[in-house]
Order: structure tokens, then C-alpha cells, then sequence
């Protein structure tokens, strides 16, 4: 019988995430792969990049405008809170939870995870390693991988 802690190590960017799991032997292995569909249609559909006319007026005077928002960079927002709450659903079946993603994702999550998901975080590493295959994660991750201890 294999005992191990069980660590969840959740690899993510701005519209895709991976829950990351090592194996009976210590190789990491994807168990489930998050998606924000939401990322490029709406960025590429639904806005433009350009301000609208009220903001070229000639005119030294200040207009009433709303701050604005890049949608792009909301909708990475959004897709972080997801899978903070995907996470958060799986804290029962996770002893450590490591956290890697950019900077600006990785405030994002981490500050949408509940209590419990939150205690359990043991590290983070501030890179992007969604591109990266399983059998390649080892070297980045493997700080935080226990040795498998046979019963």
C-alpha cells in the first residue's frame, strides 16, 4: 500500500488550467484540464481595442466617462475565480495545494480560494508552465513532491 500526501498542484494562465496530481510512482499526471472558451471570442468578437468617440473629442474638458475595462483582462479575472471555486470543491481530496501561474493569476486565485482551500496551500511559484507536458513539470515542481513511502 502506497501512502503519500496528497498534493494538488494547480498549473494555470489567464484561460487554461490543469489540476496536477502525482502518480503511485512520483510522475505528475494531469487529472482534469480547465478551459475558458470566453478568452478569444471575446476579445476578438465582441470589442475593439480602440476608444469610442467621446474620447477624441478636441475639447480640454473632462468628460463624464466609466473607468474602463479591458474585457480581455476581466475575463481572465472571471476564469480565475472558476477555477479558484473548482479548487475549492476538491478540498476535501487534497492535503497541500501548490499554486503556479503569472504573477497577476496567481493574486487572482489565490485571493478567490475559501478558508479551507487557502490553509492548505503550501507554496507558489510565480511562472507559466501551462505549455509545459507532465513528464517536464518534474524539475519545477518537485520541491514540493514527497517520497512515496510503502507500507
Amino acid at each position: 500500500m502506497v501512502l503519500n500526501s496528497r498534493v494538488c498542484f494547480v498549473v494555470a494562465d489567464g484561460g487554461h488550467a490543469r489540476l496536477v496530481w502525482p502518480a503511485e510512482d512520483n510522475a505528475l499526471r494531469t487529472r482534469e484540464v480547465l478551459k475558458s472558451d470566453n478568452v478569444h471570442k471575446l476579445t476578438h468578437d465582441l470589442v475593439s481595442d480602440r476608444p469610442g468617440r467621446a474620447f477624441e473629442s478636441g475639447s480640454t474638458a473632462r468628460h463624464a466617462y466609466s473607468p474602463r475595462h479591458d474585457p480581455h483582462d476581466m475575463e481572465k479575472q472571471h476564469f480565475a475565480h472558476a477555477v479558484a471555486s473548482r479548487v475549492n470543491q476538491d478540498a476535501a481530496d487534497y492535503d497541500e495545494l501548490v499554486l503556479v501561474a503569472p504573477p497577476h493569476v496567481l493574486h487572482d486565485i489565490e485571493g478567490a480560494l475559501d478558508i479551507g482551500a487557502r490553509a492548505k496551500v503550501a507554496g507558489t511559484l510565480q511562472k507559466d508552465l501551462t505549455k509545459v507536458p507532465d513528464h517536464e513539470l518534474w524539475p519545477h515542481l518537485k520541491q514540493w513532491v514527497r517520497p512515496v513511502h510503502r507500507a
